[in-house]
């Protein structure tokens, strides 16, 4: 394997790009064992261009393609490789990628402690007696033989039944007795590793094909859960599939709650009431077409503006996506004050600065609700709510919700236009309130985006930057 470049030796999202080029170039070399429609499908599926020069053998064309994905983003690169899957990428090497990629999206860490002790007190035995998914989750998740195996088997033009796979089917599909959850997790690595993998593994054994008794999985949650919470994560309901729950491994130090309800795009209180208080069902009163409210399950993805664009265009029965994506935006833009010109810069250069990778971004909320209160400031008094409404949400990967405000002189000054600390301190107040209730709070000064030019520059960093750190794969 020839080295690898100086250029790719940078971290993209975190991520040691060095390995992950490593990794990626082992995998186009190999192409020269594949025959040339085999080729043909992995270079279209990479996406990396083949100059044309003639005929070329396998081995010319496996290095030609090397050569094109040097100058390729590797994060992208390698997700487009994942995407090939297990037809053409060996599990081991797939497996690889996937941790690399995973090291530095901020999963909640469990130690090897809990793991131990959380799978002491696991049953399986309902899980194995689906032995077809049980079997599918093991190989989607761990290396059931090694490569000495697969080649031996290979040359014998014999299926590949590795010792951890005949251990599993002779100590735990036959033999599904209490306490061989720990011996089964010895046998796959699970105590040893990465957090992200552990994690998975969890949330398929608790999956509806592996156990279809629904107060049985979630007795089995509440195991789970009962060590989870210990070191700061949990197992939460995060939607449903089919009828049933969803469940994902989430961190305890954000927002506990799920979303049900993002009330936004508005300037004016809405005349909410709750038809049914036990099923917190919303309704708009009045002036339904002057606030949107985005009732739709939030699973771990967040939400993304195809999302809210989907929502869109069923809700308003839009026939064409491009007028979906045109109309939502304007809808979006039409909420923004008027007098706030920072404000509306903001909401512009975030999608002139992404462009068609807006797409799969967070979608940028304007003029979300936070709190509703029947009554006005002046009647609750000294109990009345702070930050009524949020100038720009933006509701990330593995429930991390940003709040992104843009302070004018009324922020911090009052109807006499002198400073006012008392403004300036109930501000401050709402910020903690903010934090401490699981949001993180970014601030800008108007005047930092009055003019076009230098708001674009200082927000392409800080969204590159933002992104980075809550790991959303933002391509280049």
């Amino acid at each position: 394997m020839s080295p690898v470049p100086a250029k790719m030796s940078v971290v993209a999202n975190g991520v040691s790009a060095a390995k992950l080029a490593e990794l990626i170039e082992g995998f186009i070399l190999e192409l020269s064992f594949y025959p040339h429609g085999d080729i043909d499908a992995i270079r279209d599926g990479l996406g990396l261009p083949e100059p044309i020069t003639g005929e070329a053998s396998e081995e010319e064309r496996a290095r030609r393609l090397a050569d094109a994905a040097r100058g390729a983003d590797t994060v992208t690169l390698a997700r487009r490789v994942l995407e090939l899957g297990p037809t053409y990428i060996e599990a081991k090497t797939l497996f690889d990628i996937q941790d690399l990629l995973w090291a530095d999206q901020g999963f909640p860490q469990i130690p090897k402690r809990t793991r131990r002790e959380m799978v002491r007190d696991l049953d399986i035995s309902s899980q194995v007696h689906t032995p077809r998914h049980f079997m599918a989750l093991l190989e989607s998740l761990w290396l059931l033989e090694t490569e000495a195996e697969l080649v031996a088997a290979a040359s014998k033009g014999v299926e590949a039944k590795g010792k951890v796979r005949l251990a599993i089917e002779r100590n735990v599909l036959h033999r599904p007795v209490h306490g061989i959850a720990e011996h089964l997790f010895e046998l796959l690595g699970a105590f040893d590793a990465t957090d992200r993998r552990y994690a998975l593994f969890l949330e398929g054994l608790i999956a509806p094909d592996l156990i279809r008794h629904e107060p049985l999985r979630r007795r089995t949650v509440g195991i789970m859960n009962s060590h989870l919470r210990l070191i700061g994560a949990e197992l939460r309901e995060t939607g449903s599939e089919g009828g049933y729950a969803v469940f994902n491994v989430v961190s305890l130090h954000g927002p506990h709650g799920q979303p049900k309800n993002i009330i936004f795009a508005s300037l004016n209180k809405p005349d909410i009431r709750i038809p049914d208080v036990i099923a917190n069902t919303v309704e708009i009163v009045g002036g339904t077409e002057d606030i949107l409210v985005y009732d739709r399950p939030i699973g771990v993805n967040g939400v993304r503006w195809r999302d809210l664009q989907q929502w869109w265009k069923e809700t308003r029965q839009i026939t064409s996506d491009e007028e979906a994506k045109t109309s939502l935006y304007q809808r979006l833009a039409s909420s923004l004050p008027r007098n706030s010109p920072p404000q509306n810069n903001l909401y512009r250069l975030y999608h002139e600065i992404h462009g068609t990778a807006v797409h799969d971004l967070p979608a940028l909320l304007p003029e979300v609700w936070l709190h509703w209160d029947p009554k006005t400031v002046k009647e609750r008094g000294p109990e009345a709510l702070l930050r009524f409404r949020m100038d720009f949400l933006l509701l990330l990967p593995h429930g991390h919700r940003i709040v992104i405000e843009v302070d004018g002189d009324h922020h911090y000054t009052g109807s006499d236009g002198l400073s006012s600390p008392a403004k300036y301190g109930n501000n401050v107040r709402g910020d903690r309130d903010l934090k401490l209730a699981g949001y993180e709070v970014f601030r800008f000064g108007g005047a930092e985006l009055n003019r076009p030019e230098a708001a674009r520059a200082l927000l392409q960093q800080f969204f590159r930057d933002l992104f980075r750190r809550y790991s959303v794969h933002l391509a280049d």
